[in-house]
C-alpha cells in the first residue's frame, strides 16, 4: 500500500466535536507534499550540502535536517502529542542520510493520519490548536514552501500539482493573514505580485519568499 492511499484508504467521517463542522478530507493532500518532499530531498547531491537556500537561516544540509524534523512532528502532532517534543532539527543525521530517515518517518505519518478521526481533532501545533483537518493543510503548507526552497536551491523541478498549489493558497491566505506575521507564525511580510502569477508563485510569495 502505497503512502497516499493509507492516507486515503478509509472516507471521513463528520467530526464528533461540538467546536467544528464535518471535516473536509485534507490527508490526501498532506500525503502528496510528504511524497514531493521525499522525492526532491533523495535527489539532493553531496556537493549542493552547502548551498544557500532561500531561508536566509538555512543552507541546504540544514534544511534537510529541518524537513525529516517537520515529519516526524506531524506524526506526533496527529497523535495529540506535544509537537515541542521534537526537535526542530534531525541532529543526529550525518550528512547524506535524511532521504533514509524519510522514509519510517513517512510511514509513521501515513500510519496515524490513517484515522479519519484526525480530522475532526483539536491538534496542538507550534501555532496553537488546530482542528486535525486544518493542521493537515498548514503542514501540506510547510512542507510545500521548503520543497519550493530546496528545489531552488539544487537546481531541481519538481512535479508541482497545480489544483493542490491552487488550494494551499486558499487556504494560508485566510489561516496565515498577512498582519499576523512573526511569533507563532514565522513568515516575513508577504511580498507582492503580478495578479496573474502562478499558484506556486502567490504560495512563495505569501511566505515571505520572493518567487
Amino acid at each position: 500500500m502505497t503512502e497516499t492511499q493509507q492516507f486515503t484508504a478509509t472516507p471521513s467521517t463528520p467530526s464528533s466535536s461540538p467546536s467544528s463542522s464535518p471535516a473536509v478530507d485534507t490527508r490526501p493532500d498532506l500525503a502528496a507534499a510528504v511524497a514531493l518532499a521525499g522525492r526532491t530531498l533523495a535527489a539532493v547531491r553531496p556537493d549542493q550540502y552547502d548551498a544557500p537556500t532561500p531561508c536566509d537561516e538555512f543552507d541546504v544540509r540544514r534544511l534537510s535536517s529541518h524537513l525529516v524534523a517537520v515529519l516526524r512532528r506531524i506524526a506526533v502532532i496527529g497523535r495529540g502529542e506535544d509537537p515541542f517534543s521534537v526537535p526542530s532539527f534531525a541532529d543526529e543525521l550525518a550528512d547524506g542520510e535524511w532521504a533514509a530517515a524519510w522514509e519510517p518517518a513517512a510511514r509513521e505519518v501515513a500510519r496515524v493520519w490513517a484515522d479519519p478521526d484526525v480530522l475532526g481533532r483539536d491538534l496542538r501545533l507550534p501555532m496553537g490548536v488546530r482542528p486535525g483537518a486544518l493542521a493537515a493543510t498548514l503542514y501540506a503548507n510547510e512542507l510545500t514552501l521548503h520543497t519550493w526552497d530546496l528545489a531552488t536551491a539544487t537546481g531541481q523541478r519538481p512535479d508541482w500539482d497545480t489544483e493542490l498549489l491552487e488550494r494551499l493558497v486558499e487556504v494560508v491566505r485566510r489561516a496565515m493573514p498577512a498582519e499576523t506575521r512573526g511569533g507563532r507564525i514565522p513568515y516575513g511580510e508577504v511580498v507582492p505580485v503580478a495578479s496573474d502569477a502562478s499558484a506556486l508563485d502567490r504560495l512563495v510569495a505569501w511566505s515571505g519568499r520572493r518567487p
